[in-house]
């Protein structure tokens, strides 16, 4: 008995038509017939009844018929769980992170999901929130790193929670220190001091424009326009401070003076983020469990 066999019993019996499921599966309608004739010789027993315009299950197919469609299933499941082992060892993950992500939390777990699948090629995407979630919804990512609240909330995007993470205020240690000294700042602090802002369409750049115009002021801007890297460096270089995620200011920290917000602080949420339609492939599954355990 032959899968292929088996196959073109199941078509006639869901079709009950010969050349229609000959259509289904592919194949000529005499080379199917020849099958079924085959598969009915080797098993000792009718299949079908024949009758013009009229194809009916005898009792032996009726009895097949489970079984047979087990046996199809049972296949396709072992053929999807060899190719989910394939995708582990050579398989491509699509992910997609904010610049400081990429700078602060990225690093250490894609180097141990890279010991772990050395075959899975790590395609990296870095850009706003805004920018991410459009590129999840045309299925150009698999996964995303995202800060919400999400510019445009989508109900075709499912979002877990990551960390959250608390802003820090970075400035060159050659400058006077911002809030005149104190171990902590507050947001009101930071008018009069000029700030290195990041480009439009940076999450941080909103949150912290909001957040020294809910204090009752407008932020002066030293310079604008950077990435991370360059924000960074233009602090250094002493042309004024910046508010960045703890994370970032801990591994590239130095030449910097880190100085932490006083309570409430100002915070941001990260969370993954992939299409709520479409399972993301197993190698994307295993990146996404890193994350969430790590």
């Amino acid at each position: 008995m032959q899968f292929q066999q088996l196959q073109y019993f199941v078509a006639v019996a869901e079709t009950r038509h010969f050349t229609r499921a000959a259509e289904l599966v592919h194949v000529a309608q005499p080379s199917l017939s020849q099958q079924i004739k085959s598969l009915e010789r080797e098993l000792g027993a009718d299949l079908f009844l024949r009758a013009r315009g009229n194809i009916t299950l005898t009792d032996a197919g009726e009895a097949l018929l489970p079984l047979a469609r087990r046996i199809l299933a049972d296949t396709d499941t072992a053929r999807h769980e060899v190719q989910e082992l394939v995708q582990l060892r050579r398989g491509r993950v699509r992910l997609g992170a904010t610049p400081s992500l990429c700078t602060g939390l990225l690093p250490d777990v894609l180097r141990a999901f890279h010991d772990r699948y050395p075959g899975v090629q790590l395609l990296i995407e870095e850009g706003g929130s805004h920018d991410l979630v459009r590129q999840l919804a045309r299925g150009a990512l698999d996964l995303a790193l995202v800060v919400l609240p999400l510019p445009t909330p989508s109900p075709a995007l499912t979002t877990v929670e990551l960390l959250r993470e608390d802003l820090v205020v970075v400035s060159s240690p050659d400058a006077p220190s911002p809030g005149n000294g104190r171990r902590t700042v507050r947001v009101p602090d930071l008018e009069g001091e000029r700030l290195v802002m990041f480009r439009h369409g940076y999450d941080l750049r909103e949150l912290t424009v909001a957040a020294c115009r809910s204090a009752g002021f407008e932020p002066d801007f030293a310079v604008e326009g950077g990435e991370m890297d360059a924000v960074l460096g233009f602090v250094r270089a002493g042309l004024g401070v910046a508010v960045v995620p703890r994370m970032v200011a801990t591994r590239s920290g130095r030449g910097l003076r880190v100085t932490p917000l006083a309570r409430p602080g100002l915070h941001r949420v990260i969370a993954l983020a992939h299409r709520s339609d479409v399972a993301p492939p197993r190698a994307a599954r295993e990146l996404q469990r890193m994350l969430l355990e790590r």
